[in-house]
């Protein structure tokens, strides 16, 4: 199995979010583009970095020093928990207060508050987990 975050699981979660209509439709039509970080806390920089453009992710790879519009961190433990199971409003948000889910760089705050971004944000975390199975 390819190692988190890693240049060939980043391709394959690239994969699995182009499948995922809850992502690639909802996030076209409000024209989401950002550039986002994956990592572990601890670290001074992300492992991982998705580019997605009007919804889409159309780059992935290792973080090469590109601008973030969000970069995510936690530690491997509570990133293999939510990928098997999946991340609620409810465990978002008591991650994000217990410092488990950290938002080195993006505003937590206003993403929270726009439903137009929260669904999709919780989304990318249960397809986090079928990649999983495609690596």
């Amino acid at each position: 199995m390819n190692e988190l975050f890693s240049p060939e699981w980043m391709q394959a979660y690239l994969e699995q979010w182009n499948a995922e209509p809850e992502l690639t439709d909802t996030l076209e039509r409000i024209n989401f583009n950002s550039t986002i970080g994956y990592g572990f806390t601890n670290t001074a920089t992300p492992t991982g970095v998705l580019t997605v453009e009007n919804g889409w992710a159309i780059k992935a790879g290792p973080y090469t020093n590109q601008a973030l519009n969000w970069d995510l961190r936690a530690t491997p433990k509570d990133w293999q928990k939510w990928q098997a199971k999946g991340l609620s409003m409810m465990g978002l948000s008591m991650a994000y207060m217990s410092g488990k889910l950290k938002f080195e760089v993006g505003d937590y705050s206003s993403m929270i508050k726009d439903p137009r971004m929260v669904g999709p944000f919780l989304k990318s975390f249960s397809v986090m987990g079928r990649v999983l199975s495609h690596v």
